[in-house]
């Protein structure tokens, strides 16, 4: 399995345990350390791909996951081998610049957030890289206030299969590195650039293709919205699951679009919302494309 000589661990009270643990919790330690976790097989292999250089990234993902420097560490339980050989062969290209261990399944419990871990955690280096975002963009997803790590992740998740760009996050979004956000983008994460604490007014006058405000009680209806339009390059914002977007910012985009509902539901789930306007957008500017 393995190329490499690895340790093994089974103290779930060792101080390395811990520490890694502490990266689960609270923003101020991940931001601190300039790490965070992920968990889970899928989320895990894409943190690997990308140290490892096997993912065709575009320029600007490359610079925030560049290879050799994107993993500080990988803890995996034997179990693993056994479910996903394909990623544990990948662990064992990894080289000696990466702290990699076997573990007990009470020493993976401890360091996880999930009520039962995955089998795995990868411990990754936040990005140190500031690429600019593409001034050609075609389209952008705009998370404005995004608290719940669930949605957060899902609309990662979404921008990357409709294959936007990018996403950027306002202050006040919850923390991307939330290990609840990360499991969410399913490997999205390490797939385009989230750009963060991101100022709305400022992104809005720089970007130079029209912007979308997704809000139920918006002037024009999606789905009657011309495929000429909805193939220009789009940023679409999405605003706060409680409170969506306020008057100010729903006063710098060009358009209020909403989603029409034919049934009796009284809204949509934002990370439901922004996956319908994201794919409507990447789809008519793919028959534009064509």
């Amino acid at each position: 399995m393995h190329h490499r000589p690895v340790k093994w661990m089974d103290n779930p009270n060792a101080e390395r345990v811990k520490r890694v643990a502490q990266l689960a919790g609270r923003s101020a330690v991940r931001n601190r350390r300039k790490q965070f976790l992920a968990e889970g097989p899928q989320s895990a292999a894409e943190a690997i791909r990308a140290h490892l250089g096997l993912l065709e990234l575009s320029e600007a993902a490359a610079q925030l996951w560049p290879p050799d420097q994107t993993l500080a560490a990988v803890y995996y339980t034997e179990q693993l081998a056994d479910s996903n050989p394909e990623l544990a062969e990948l662990i064992g290209q990894l080289s000696d610049s990466v702290f990699v261990a076997q573990t007990s399944d009470p020493v993976l419990q401890a360091m996880s957030d999930a009520v039962v871990h995955q089998n795995i955690i990868a411990v990754v280096h936040q990005p140190t890289a500031q690429p600019a975002p593409r001034n050609d963009a075609q389209l952008v997803g705009g998370m404005v206030r995004i608290q719940d790590p669930g949605n957060a992740g899902t609309i990662i998740r979404t921008a990357d299969a409709a294959g936007a760009d990018y996403v950027i996050a306002t202050s006040q979004t919850v923390d991307i590195f939330n290990p609840k956000t990360v499991r969410s983008t399913a490997g999205s994460i390490f797939h385009l650039p989230v750009y963060t604490n991101v100022d709305l007014t400022t992104f809005v006058t720089d970007f130079p293709g029209q912007v979308f405000a997704a809000d139920g009680y918006g002037d024009v209806v999606l789905d009657q919205t011309d495929v000429t339009v909805l193939s220009k390059p789009t940023a679409w914002l999405f605003g706060n699951e409680a409170r969506g977007l306020n008057a100010e910012e729903v006063a710098l985009a060009d358009h209020r679009v909403a989603v029409p509902l034919y049934g009796l539901a009284e809204s949509l789930n934002v990370s439901t919302a922004a996956t319908i306007c994201l794919y409507s957008s990447a789809m008519a500017q793919r028959r534009r494309a064509s």
